[in-house]
């Protein structure tokens, strides 16, 4: 069992290698329909597993797409990683989308949209207030 420095180490290296291979490695052009970044990597304890969680932009269409595309290059991403990054034995792959930024946007507009909502009758019960004063 590696321990929690190493794995974290270790993730942030795969994050780097899967970044780099994402601009410029994997030549599979369902991988270039949506914009793609790697937001995390989770990797197992014993160095045997790795989710990697990426956050796609475009249609919906785009995204399936993509993600396909990714799944299809598991094995090459897999290859790569063990000829890039010196372990014993190469974690498996497995990608998984993330959809925490669109959920942070959801979240934002909504509470810009409540602050816009409440901003009206917020300046109209100050004035009130500042007219019973004189």
């Amino acid at each position: 069992m590696a321990t929690n420095r190493r794995v974290s180490r270790v993730a942030e290296l795969i994050k780097r290698e899967v970044s780099q291979m994402l601009l410029n490695g994997i030549k599979d052009d369902r991988v270039g329909s949506g914009m793609v970044s790697v937001t995390d990597v989770d990797v197992s304890g014993d160095l045997q597993h790795a989710k990697i969680y990426v956050s796609i932009y475009g249609t919906e269409e785009a995204k399936a797409e993509t993600m396909a595309g990714l799944k299809s290059a598991t094995g090459f991403v897999r290859s790569e990683l063990g000829a890039r990054v010196r372990l014993r034995r190469t974690p498996e792959v497995i990608f998984i989308e993330d959809r925490s930024i669109e959920r942070g946007n959801k979240v934002l507009s909504l509470l810009n949209k409540l602050q816009d909502a409440r901003s009206p009758e917020t300046l109209d019960s100050e004035e009130d207030i500042g007219a019973e004063e004189d």
